[in-house]
C-alpha cells in the first residue's frame, strides 16, 4: 500500500468515477491509475468500486469505508506538509478565502488590506460562490476558510464560528413614501415591487420567512447576488430594495436612503468556516482575528479540537 494508491482512489471519486479525468488531475496515465487501484483492492481483499466492464461506476459498501479512511489519511499527510512549510517560512505562503460577493465586496476589503500590510509575502486568493459552493471549496481543500452568513453553519465536516452581526436595510430613493413611516411594516414594504437578493444569498431565507409568517407574497421584481445591482434598479424607481446593511454607504449612495429593518427580518450572523481537523498556518489565525477580534487563536484551536463551548455572539 502506498500514498499514490490512496490519492488515486480519492481523485477517482472526486472526478465522478472517471479515471481519465482523475489521471489528468494527477498528471499521470489512466492505465497507471487503474492498475494502482486494482492492486490496492487485491491487497485489501475487497472491491472498492463497482464496475461495468472495465469502467468503475460507484463505491461498494466497503469502498465507502475505505474512502473515509483515505480522506483522513490524506488530510493528515496534507497537515504534515503544511507544518513543514510553515516552519520553513513563517511569513509567506498561500492563503485562499472562499466567500460570497457581499462579504468580498463590503466586509473584507479593510481586513484584507490590513492583512496584506502585515504579511506582504503571502499570496492571497479570493474565490466567490454561493454558501453551498464555498463550503464545498473548504471541504475539498480548495480554500482554507469560508466566510458567509448562517447557511454554512450546518454543513457536515466544517467547524463554524460567528464573526459579526448585521441587519438588512430597505433602500429607497429620496422622498420615497416609505421614508414617512414611523415604524416600517412588512405590509408597507409588500405594497411596492421588491428588489432583493437571490435565494441563496445574504439572509434571503429570513426575508422570505418573515413575509411568509404574515401570509404576504411581495412582488419580487428582480433578484441579484450583488447589492450594487439592486441599488441601481432602486435608483431607477423600479421598486424598493432589501440589502445587507453593510452594503449601504451614505457617501457613495447619495441618491438613496436606508431604513434599518432588523426588527422585521431579525439579525444575521456572518460566520467563518474551517474544515474539521485542518491545519491552519499562523497567519490564517491572524486574519481571523483581524476579521473578528473575539476569535483569538486559542478560541479557534479549542473549537477545532472539538471543545464544546457556546461560541454564539
Amino acid at each position: 500500500m502506498n500514498l499514490h494508491q490512496l490519492r488515486f482512489v480519492r481523485e477517482a471519486v472526486r472526478q465522478n468515477f472517471n479515471l481519465t479525468d482523475a489521471a489528468k488531475a494527477l498528471f499521470t496515465s489512466q492505465p497507471g491509475v487503474s492498475k494502482a487501484i486494482i492492486e490496492l483492492e487485491e491487497e485489501l481483499g475487497v472491491d472498492i468500486f463497482t464496475r461495468h466492464g472495465k469502467r468503475i461506476r460507484g463505491l461498494t459498501e466497503p469502498g465507502r469505508l475505505v474512502l473515509q479512511s483515505v480522506e483522513l489519511i490524506m488530510q493528515e499527510i496534507d497537515g504534515l506538509k503544511r507544518i513543514g512549510k510553515e516552519y520553513a517560512a513563517q511569513d509567506s505562503g498561500s492563503f485562499t478565502i472562499a466567500t460570497t460577493h457581499t462579504q468580498a465586496r463590503y466586509a473584507l476589503p479593510k481586513v484584507v488590506q490590513a492583512f496584506m500590510q502585515k504579511y506582504p509575502k503571502v499570496r492571497l486568493s479570493l474565490l466567490q460562490g454561493n454558501p453551498r459552493q464555498i463550503a464545498e471549496m473548504v471541504t475539498r481543500d480548495q480554500a482554507d476558510i469560508a466566510i458567509a452568513t448562517e447557511s454554512i453553519a450546518s454543513i457536515e465536516g466544517l467547524v463554524t464560528l460567528p464573526c459579526y452581526q448585521w441587519e438588512h436595510v430597505v433602500v429607497v430613493p429620496a422622498e420615497h413614501p416609505l421614508l414617512r413611516s414611523k415604524a416600517l411594516s412588512l405590509e408597507e414594504i409588500a405594497s411596492f415591487p421588491v428588489i432583493t437578493y437571490d435565494a441563496a444569498f445574504a439572509g434571503r431565507s429570513k426575508i422570505d420567512h418573515a413575509f411568509g409568517l404574515r401570509n404576504l407574497k411581495p412582488d419580487v421584481l428582480l433578484e441579484a447576488i450583488d447589492a450594487d445591482v439592486i441599488k441601481t434598479y432602486v435608483e431607477l424607481g423600479m421598486g424598493v430594495g432589501i440589502i445587507a446593511g453593510m452594503a449601504f454607504d451614505p457617501e457613495r449612495d447619495k441618491n438613496l436612503r436606508a431604513i434599518p429593518v432588523g426588527h422585521l427580518f431579525g439579525m444575521n450572523v456572518s460566520r467563518i468556516a474551517i474544515k474539521q481537523g485542518a491545519y491552519l498556518r499562523s497567519y490564517i489565525y491572524t486574519f481571523i482575528e483581524l476579521l473578528a477580534p473575539v476569535l483569538t487563536r486559542k478560541m479557534v484551536e479549542q473549537a477545532m479540537s472539538g471543545v464544546k463551548e457556546n461560541y454564539e455572539l
